[in-house]
């Protein structure tokens, strides 16, 4: 365990940023599995809606630093590719 009082602060925030990317990141995975269900289920306005809300937090959790910018443009263009396959 540490004991210098830099490192014990330095385990704390490392514990809240955790925490909250670990938020962050199941929500955003909650949010795709939406949209995968509404296609599923060829509910095409479901999907649209689910996609309007997973895309922009999407978004926000690569701004946030959770995951990879890239990582982020490649789940919405595959989710978007998803939703128009339904007709």
């Amino acid at each position: 365990m540490a004991t210098h009082k830099s490192a014990i602060k330095r385990n704390r925030q490392n514990a809240v940023r955790n925490a909250r990317n670990t938020q962050v990141r199941s929500t955003m995975r909650t949010f795709v599995k939406n949209v995968r269900t509404a296609v599923a289920d060829n509910d095409k306005e479901a999907a649209e809606a689910a996609l309007k809300i997973a895309v922009p937090y999407i978004d926000k959790a690569a701004t946030k630093g959770v995951i990879h910018k890239s990582t982020a443009s490649r789940k919405i263009s595959r989710l978007n590719k998803l939703v128009n396959t339904l007709d």
